[in-house]
């Protein structure tokens, strides 16, 4: 994760992006809204009373571990549950992997089941950073899980906060659910299968992480600057217009020329620091009419654990 941005002001707007779709039969017997990217703070707030509707507090900080939590504690929108990027949305030991791996497929299923999650739930994930961390939780549940109803709140907690909608400090009782279901391992790819694509030219990275980072100029994060050999960069906060996500209409010209290079958006394989804010521009590119692109979950920080893989700079 690498999430470095400099948002404007945050202004209140339904997002272009909402899916006026119909829940189908087998995720719930009753026809309503469906959000499955982006749902803005005025959409929220006119369902989050709904008993399907899970909320789900995502923020976090690289440099202060208490710092989600204790935001949590001080105040979230009303009913949300929390998630731990390091504890919960990932997991660690394996010195060969990035900073954020993902966590046991199991232990992912039964975390859910603890938020009150189930087949039925409406999820909707926030941060504070305009989704650059909130679109883990996201891809997770989307793309790993094939969970269609989830959505990123648009402008996160800001955004909330900007509509003067009301906060809460109760933590809340979720009921315990049991969600079952199998991982769709194709929606990422390992660091091997990427180097063997890389090798034929047959994927193009696209880098989410700012031009400094990828440049080499500077990395404050991990340990080797620069960025793997041939990717495009394309820095998450270009997706943004006033901490919001930009129209589609900007959001598909803007990855246009990237996906034509490449082939088509199948081709596309989305990196960051470590596979967590990279999921911004995988939204984006869904937003723009791109679907199917994949996430290196290792991503950079997973990249440069090898010393023998390439390094480009400038």
């Amino acid at each position: 994760m690498d999430v470095m941005l400099n948002n404007d002001k945050d202004q209140v707007r339904r997002p272009s992006s909402f899916q006026n779709l119909l829940i189908s039969s087998n995720v719930s017997s009753v026809s309503k809204p469906l959000y499955d990217l982006t749902i803005s703070a005025l959409d929220l707030e006119a369902l989050i009373r709904d008993d399907s509707v899970v909320v789900v507090d995502c923020r976090c900080s690289l440099t202060d571990a208490d710092y989600g939590r204790r935001s949590f504690a001080a105040g979230h929108l009303p009913g949300a549950r929390f998630a731990n990027l390091e504890e919960d949305l990932s997991q660690h030991g394996d010195p060969a992997r990035g900073r954020h791996p993902l966590p046991d497929f199991k232990r992912f299923l039964g975390f859910l089941g603890s938020l009150g999650i189930s087949k039925t739930s409406q999820v909707v994930v926030y941060d504070d950073v305009s989704g650059a961390v909130a679109g883990r939780l996201w891809w997770m549940l989307s793309r790993w899980l094939n969970h269609q109803a989830v959505a990123v709140l648009d402008g996160g907690f800001k955004q909330w906060q900007a509509a003067g909608f009301p906060l809460s400090t109760e933590e809340p009782d979720a009921e315990v659910a049991v969600y079952e279901g199998s991982a769709n391992d194709d929606a990422w790819i390992s660091t091997a299968a990427l180097v063997d694509l890389l090798a034929t030219n047959a994927v193009t990275v696209i880098d989410a992480r700012s031009s400094e980072r990828y440049t080499g100029k500077e990395e404050p994060i991990d340990p080797v600057a620069g960025h793997i050999p041939g990717s495009a960069n394309l820095f998450l906060g270009g997706n943004l217009k006033a901490g919001l996500y930009a129209d589609d209409q900007t959001l598909a010209q803007r990855f246009a020329g990237v996906v034509e290079k490449a082939g088509g958006p199948e081709n596309i394989v989305h990196s960051c620091g470590s596979g967590v804010s990279a999921v911004h521009n995988l939204i984006a590119m869904e937003k723009g009419g791109f679907s199917g692109s994949r996430l290196y979950v290792g991503s950079w920080s997973e990249w440069i654990r090898d010393p023998n893989r390439p390094v480009a700079r400038a």
